[in-house]
């Protein structure tokens, strides 16, 4: 209570001087990120493509078909972008399970 009897609700610091705290946030960055890319080859079957699309990518039928025939025919296919992690982990995914299947299938990525 101050003198006149009136609760005192400031908070002075040494010199007397009321001060005011500033919380500041750090600033958060986006993370980079990265294209995951399937590549052609001679030997792994469409309906293979179109299942580990379905699969690993969560795409429909139709999705995971124009993106094989993107592959295809122009020898590359994005199958999606996503974080460094992601997609790193997407395409060690998708390679296992080409050699479990016994394919040749490559997947790669890059940065977007």
């Amino acid at each position: 209570m101050n003198g006149d009897g009136e609760d005192d609700n400031r908070h002075d610091d040494v010199d007397g001087n009321t001060g005011v705290i500033i919380e500041t946030r750090p600033e958060t960055k986006k993370p980079s990120m990265y294209k995951v890319l399937m590549l052609n080859d001679d030997y792994t079957p469409m309906e293979f493509v179109v299942h580990v699309l379905e699969r690993f990518f969560a795409m429909t039928t139709e999705q995971a078909t124009e993106v094989m025939l993107s592959v295809h025919r122009r020898g590359v296919g994005i199958c999606g972008v996503f974080p460094y992690e992601v997609a790193e982990t997407k395409v060690t995914q998708v390679m296992d399970f080409a050699r479990q299947h016994q394919h040749p299938l490559q997947c790669t990525l890059e940065k977007d």
